[in-house]
């Protein structure tokens, strides 16, 4: 079986892992029904950690950090979203949630375009933004509005913002694991690491549910425990194999398969949740993958120079 995974190209590796993460939606919404958000984002940290850390033992990978920093600063923003995304993701339809996510792409090229913007205000140096590129933030908040519009009219606007500020911080934390790379950490240790950081969030979340909510941690039962499991390892299991396509393919070739994603949990979302199909939703959902797309082969450039 590691030999067949090993021999998977890299397109095959990124739609696998586009497959894994929308099955790690499935049990974090399954899950989400009798538990926490705490205990959602411990379970996913917990079970990262374990399997990282037999990784790593087993290929003789010191986890001995010369950035802790770094990996503080990623951990943060990091579970942040990540706690925000497992929220949305158990009170909005599984397609909204998983595509607020990925406007990611779309934040990045935001945050590209107010850093030339910066230092063009300095008076320093800096190369043009290309047209495509804003075209592309714009066509990305266009979508957005068509996917959040049937979700406001149900009164369920605060998920959906709270969906916006996780994308957001995605961003940030892409923008973070990129120079953990520049820093020469190894994937397994960036992992190891941020899952770490994800299970001690975890029970500090429920520490937090439990002062001003009253219910914390619950023992979690059999069928929870189940989905709990599941999301952890789905998730664990969806990064080593986008890792891997990011190391075998081109880059933005790449990061448009990952759009995948979005399909996966539409069909997921609407053959296991009976989720409602809106069609303006659906054109907002088409509009956000093709600004994403254009917004990673537009911000290429730019993102070499920096």
């Amino acid at each position: 079986m590691r030999a067949a995974f090993n021999r998977l190209s890299a397109p095959w590796l990124m739609v696998t892992a586009t497959v894994l993460f929308a099955l790690m939606g499935v049990c974090v919404k399954m899950a989400s029904q009798t538990a926490s958000t705490g205990e959602v984002v411990f379970f996913r940290g917990g079970v990262g950690a374990v399997l990282m850390g037999l990784l790593a033992w087993r290929t003789g990978l010191n986890l001995r950090t010369a950035v802790p920093m770094l990996h503080l600063q990623r951990g943060a923003s990091g579970v942040s979203a990540l706690a925000m995304w497992f929220y949305t993701l158990g009170t909005l339809p599984l397609s909204t949630a998983v595509t607020l996510n990925y406007m990611s792409s779309v934040w990045m090229a935001v945050f590209l375009v107010l850093q030339v913007a910066w230092r063009r205000w300095r008076g320093q140096a800096a190369p043009a933004v290309p047209m495509p590129l804003l075209a592309a933030v714009a066509i990305g908040f266009l979508g957005v509005t068509l996917v959040l519009r049937p979700t406001i009219e149900r009164d369920l606007w605060l998920p959906g913002l709270v969906g916006l500020v996780s994308g957001t911080l995605s961003a940030t934390a892409y923008f973070q694991v990129a120079s953990l790379g520049r820093a020469g950490e190894p994937e397994v240790r960036v992992v190891f690491y941020f899952s770490v950081f994800g299970a001690v969030s975890g029970l500090l979340i429920s520490a937090v549910e439990l002062l001003y909510q009253g219910h914390g941690w619950t023992p979690p039962t059999g069928t929870t425990l189940m989905w709990l499991l599941g999301t952890g390892l789905f998730a664990t299991l969806a990064q080593v194999c986008m890792t891997r396509a990011y190391a075998r393919g081109n880059a933005l070739a790449m990061a448009s398969l990952q759009y995948l994603g979005i399909a996966h949990a539409f069909v997921l979302g609407v053959l296991l949740f009976d989720d409602p199909v809106h069609g303006i939703a659906v054109l907002g959902m088409a509009l956000i993958v093709l600004a994403g797309i254009g917004a990673t082969q537009a911000s290429a450039p730019l993102k070499a120079r920096r």
